[in-house]
């Protein structure tokens, strides 16, 4: 990437957006996402599509309701139909940050498939791709997760669309500046209590040392080359693998699961347990269930472990999951992950 970004063209920025006929842009009234809606205004399929604005409003801040009310002003301005969706009830104590953004999404998506939109568009930028790649690096995040957010993906049926993720924030700022358009700053996002704010303060720390915000974009483009590789390499195994599949059920030999490579045998595991058990297990956990299991095929030694709501068992040359027994699911279990 460029020391310099260049500014978003409005044609080419947003080409993602065009396989949707209605769209949802999620904006918080940031430089960012005001930013998004100034180029979708400038869009040339706009006439041709049905876009509209909804803005989320937490209620974690005072002023919030005023600031979703003064992005809508902003959105009819620029000819769109707006929406305030608002988090209701009591709020979280605790990991406040990641419940909002689950409601966020949880209320976006609600919203969209009641206007028929088929895609949920957001703001995030390279300099959010950085920030994500860091924050799960100090998490022990596997390929997957340095692979960070994606252009395009799926939520709860819907694409969510990340068409700015190739221009820095400076970029984005620009556009507002050269509209002569205003935006509201978040302060949340120098609040110390935030694990993501702590990180900020690091980056001139890190930078000098090499690790800048251009060495996270690559990190996070080399991982998600490695993870599609991988996804590919897990789907070609998992199709050629002498198994039997039933509807709540898979068994397969000993000896083909041991041929596996580890991170092969990792990823058909989570495949199975969250199609028959029906959660997805935190990496940690099904890392410690694949090593046992792995260790025990080696051996030839009996093992059984619970995970996701499934139960894996090997036993007499060949390993079993099925959904974990009903006396089990209101009894303590150790947490996933």
């Amino acid at each position: 990437m460029p020391a310099e970004p260049p500014l978003p063209d409005p044609s080419r920025a947003l080409a993602p957006l065009a396989a949707h006929e209605a769209l949802l842009l999620a904006v918080s009234g940031g430089p960012d996402s005001v930013a998004l809606a100034l180029l979708a205004a400038r869009w040339p399929l706009r006439a041709k599509k049905r876009i509209e604005i909804a803005t989320v409003d937490h209620g974690l801040r005072p002023e919030s309701a005023l600031e979703a009310e003064q992005v809508g002003e902003w959105a009819r301005a620029l000819g769109f139909a707006h929406h305030i969706l608002r988090w209701e009830g009591e709020k979280p104590q605790t990991r406040i940050q990641e419940r909002a953004r689950e409601a966020r999404y949880r209320l976006l998506c609600a919203f969209a498939r009641g206007i028929g939109a088929s895609a949920i568009v957001t703001a995030h930028h390279a300099d959010d791709q950085a920030e994500t790649v860091l924050f799960r690096l100090t998490r022990g995040s596997g390929v997957a997760g340095l692979a960070a957010m994606a252009a395009e993906s799926r939520i709860d049926g819907l694409a969510l669309l990340r068409p700015l993720l190739g221009f820095r924030k400076a970029a984005l700022e620009h556009v507002c500046a050269e509209a002569g358009h205003p935006y509201f700053r978040d302060p949340s996002n120098e609040n110390p209590a935030y694990a993501r704010a702590r990180l900020r303060r690091l980056a001139a720390t890190l930078a000098a040392q090499g690790l800048d915000a251009q060495a996270l974009l690559r990190l996070s483009a080399r991982a998600a080359r490695a993870e599609e590789a991988l996804a590919w390499s897990a789907e070609k195994a998992a199709a050629a693998l002498p198994a039997e599949r039933g509807a709540r059920s898979f068994r397969a030999a000993s000896a083909s699961l041991r041929a596996l490579p580890r991170e092969l045998l990792l990823r058909l595991l989570a495949t199975e347990v969250a199609r028959i058990g029906g959660g997805e297990p935190r990496l940690e956990r099904l890392e410690r269930a694949g090593d046992a299991l792995a260790e025990a095929l080696a051996t030839e030694a009996r093992f059984k472990t619970t995970l996701g709501g499934a139960t894996i068992l090997f036993r007499g040359g060949a390993v079993v999951i099925a959904p974990e027994p009903p006396r089990r699911r209101g009894a303590a279990r150790e947490p996933e992950g």
